[in-house]
């Protein structure tokens, strides 16, 4: 009988897809764990930002700098993160 909790399209899938269903959601939480510690030091850095937009002079803002990078890791990383987990959940 099939596992009713499972959505319609993953009840009948072979081995080797769930294997690469269960590698595919692994990858979506790695992403997930890089954006969450991104968004850490994003924390961290958001305690310079503001000193650095206020007192370097001219386009030197290395700090805002690093501010977008990381702000911009965390959305590529969370994005595609979300997107590869989707689904159900294996249980463990």
């Amino acid at each position: 009988m099939a596992n009713l909790l499972l959505p319609p399209e993953e009840r009948h899938l072979t081995p080797d897809q769930v294997e690469a269903l269960d590698h595919r959601r692994d990858l979506g939480h790695t992403l997930l764990v890089i954006a969450g510690q991104f968004a850490v030091i994003a924390t961290i850095l958001l305690l310079w930002v503001g000193q650095d937009l206020a007192y370097s002079p001219g386009w030197a803002h290395p700090m805002a700098y690093y501010f977008v990078i990381v702000l911009a890791i965390i959305a590529v990383c969370g994005v595609a993160g979300g997107l590869l987990r989707r689904g159900t959940p294996r249980l463990d």
